[in-house]
């Protein structure tokens, strides 16, 4: 495996870090993280053993691909401290909203970049991650992005155009799916119910729709249909949902994420 620096160690870099060596993906010799907070870097020394530092020049020196994963705001001042260095690396951001015309700017047309949009649940190994590639990577390039990012979840490839849909549907779906399980237990506790058993109710029955579709590969709806006896509690309260305009609006929250990441990489 190549070497790899991460500039910006966050929180996204730490569920990385820990994916990667979980999985065995990487050896905690080939990693390098970088960030200006002592106290984070101690952190990362601690958990995975990997070599820490404040210099990200020297950290992409000494790497063959670099991850960038500092904040949007903060990502034109990095580069402009690290275009001579990156030169002639693989180059992985996962700045959400900034272009891979807007990092090249920085690195030059002959540079290698691949756009990802990873999510919060990648903390857990269970995310999902959108690569978008640009010009001048090698398919080879994009096996060996896909396999980082694999470590912490399922990866799909997508039109770097795309990538305002991707971080409007799962980039902000997690909070949409935390809202549903809040809601979901808030419904048990006006029945009745604990509010710790609510809680874990709705999360492990939203947990395990989920894997029955991902496993099956059947329609949604389909499998919406096997839960749905005629005239039963199920229908009565699918309804319901109909009525309060659940689909319609879960639409409407990805569209308008969408336009947001839109305005921000604007």
């Amino acid at each position: 495996m190549k070497r790899i620096a991460v500039i910006g160690a966050g929180q996204m870099a730490e569920a990385l870090l820990a994916g990667l060596l979980a999985s065995q993906t990487v050896s905690p010799d080939a990693l390098y993280a970088t960030d200006i907070s002592i106290e984070r870097r101690d952190l990362i020394k601690r958990r995975f053993g990997v070599r820490v530092g404040s210099d990200n020049g020297a950290a992409a020196a000494w790497a063959e691909v670099v991850l960038l994963a500092v904040k949007p705001q903060s990502l034109d001042a990095v580069l402009e401290g690290l275009a001579s260095a990156l030169a002639g690396r693989l180059v992985i951001s996962i700045a959400a909203g900034v272009s891979i015309r807007r990092i090249a700017g920085w690195l030059g047309p002959a540079s290698r970049i691949v756009r990802v949009m990873p999510n919060a649940p990648a903390l857990v190994r269970e995310g999902v991650s959108a690569l978008a590639a640009g010009p001048g990577v090698t398919e080879d390039e994009m096996r060996l992005v896909r396999s980082l990012f694999e470590s912490v979840g399922r990866v799909v490839v997508v039109e770097e155009r795309l990538m305002d849909a991707v971080t409007g549907l799962s980039g902000s779906g997690p909070a949409y799916a935390f809202a549903a399980i809040e809601a979901l237990a808030d419904g048990g506790v006006k029945m009745g119910l604990p509010r710790s058993t609510a809680e874990l109710l709705a999360a492990q029955t939203l947990l395990g729709a989920a894997r029955m579709l991902l496993e099956t590969g059947e329609h949604p709806g389909r499998l919406k249909d096997r839960v749905a006896s005629p005239g039963g509690t199920t229908m009565a309260g699918l309804h319901r949902l109909e009525q309060g305009g659940l689909r319609a609006t879960l639409m409407a929250a990805v569209e308008a994420a969408t336009k947001r990441s839109k305005e921000l990489g604007d």
